[in-house]
């Protein structure tokens, strides 16, 4: 059976025995290359460039060309590969980088030898991820019981979550995780201060706990501590804390069971930052809500909302990823951002905070974004 590599973004996939795109146009002679940039706070070499330095605009990592995901966490990264490894580097204090120690890397290290692993999601110093075989894994830091396992203990590197092997995709937030099964079915467990879990009360549970008994949720992004999620309906619904408006309800009053935001059918990606949320909807705009006070929001003001507001009036949002500051690309490849820039987070050049997008750089073959939780730092994949 041919090994085909998934190309969405450009029309189809990489077929590696043949060596010839399918499903679009054009061939290739070799393989597409994928270079992985950082720049941003560096302060624990959460950058991957064997420094601690900061850098405002992006720098390559590596001369590797197989990087596919990414997942920035508070003070570290991790990344999968296109050949199924798995990578992680930065802050390592409770484990979250899967070693069998607490010892930070600056650099990209491989992380064990498997080659099967296949979504990644890091939260406040802690990993999820699932491999291949749909069985889920977590590690780091498990103070509120954010990995699952039914108890408080941190690990340093991976540990399977039960025996289940129906795991679909997964997200990591501040001390919390949630999970949907291919059944549709979502699952939350970890802190839960604010009702962030869904589970419509302020209880903390160290393994995973369903959301109601629905079967229909399609997507999920835990943020600093609210949660965003679309079912296969297009409806938009969220939970948790809205001090800052950030689950777009109209208030700021929290919820601690899924709300709808809204009554539109036609959300189709959404990521929640720090305490403010980004969405793109099936036409390509975007929309964003919540806090505002380093115009994160990118509505050309710093003033917040406790609804949903459009970007601009653009159709070719793509992709978007959210934390203090908005990456997002755009369908033809660019990349743009906005928000706090102090470390250089935006990747523009300077630490000019902007309320409004600001491209980054000039290329255009831009695959893959992620913001770090807290620390300001940005990694992304490019083609090239």
């Amino acid at each position: 059976m041919p090994i085909v590599y998934p190309y969405t973004q450009y029309g189809g996939v990489w077929n590696l025995t043949s060596q010839s795109q399918a499903q679009g146009a054009g061939t290739w002679a070799v393989p597409p290359a994928f270079h992985l940039y950082a720049w941003g706070n560096n302060s624990l070499g959460q950058l991957g460039l064997g420094n601690i330095i900061y850098y405002s605009s992006p720098k390559q990592v590596g001369s590797l060309t197989t990087w596919s995901l990414l997942s920035a966490g508070q003070f570290n990264t991790l990344s999968i590969k296109t050949d199924g490894t798995l990578w992680a580097w930065g802050s390592n204090d409770s484990g979250q980088l899967g070693f069998g120690n607490t010892t930070n890397y600056s650099s990209p290290k491989q992380v064990g030898a498997l080659t099967n692993w296949s979504k990644i999601a890091s939260g406040e110093n802690h990993t999820l991820a699932i491999k291949t075989d749909g069985s889920l894994w977590a590690w780091g830091n498990n103070a509120y019981g954010q990995l699952g396992f039914n108890n408080t203990n941190n690990y340093s590197s991976p540990k399977q979550i039960g025996a289940l092997t129906n795991w679909s995709s997964v997200s990591g937030g501040i001390y919390l995780s949630g999970s949907i099964k291919t059944d549709g079915t979502l699952w939350m467990w970890g802190y839960n201060i604010f009702g962030q879990l869904g589970l419509n009360n302020t209880t903390y549970y160290s393994s995973p706990k369903q959301v109601g008994s629905l079967t229909n949720w399609s997507s999920l992004s835990c943020g600093r501590n609210h949660v965003l999620a679309i079912k296969t309906d297009g409806t938009l619904w969220s939970w948790g804390y809205s001090g800052s408006g950030q689950l777009g309800l109209g208030n700021t009053t929290n919820y601690s069971s899924p709300k709808q935001v809204g009554i539109l059918t036609n959300w189709a990606n959404i990521s929640s930052g720090s305490n403010m949320s980004s969405a793109i909807k099936t036409d390509s705009t975007m929309w964003t809500w919540g806090q505002n006070g380093s115009g994160q929001l990118g509505l050309g003001n710093t003033t917040p909302y406790s609804s949903p507001k459009q970007v601009g009036f653009l159709t070719n949002w793509l992709k978007i990823s959210a934390s203090y500051v908005v990456n997002a690309i755009k369908t033809d490849g660019t990349l743009w951002a906005w928000g706090n820039n102090q470390y250089g987070t935006l990747g523009i050049g300077n630490t000019t905070s902007y309320s409004s997008p600001k491209q980054v750089g000039s290329l255009t073959s831009w695959t893959t974004i992620s913001i770090g939780s807290i620390s300001n730092s940005t990694l992304g994949i490019a083609k090239t």
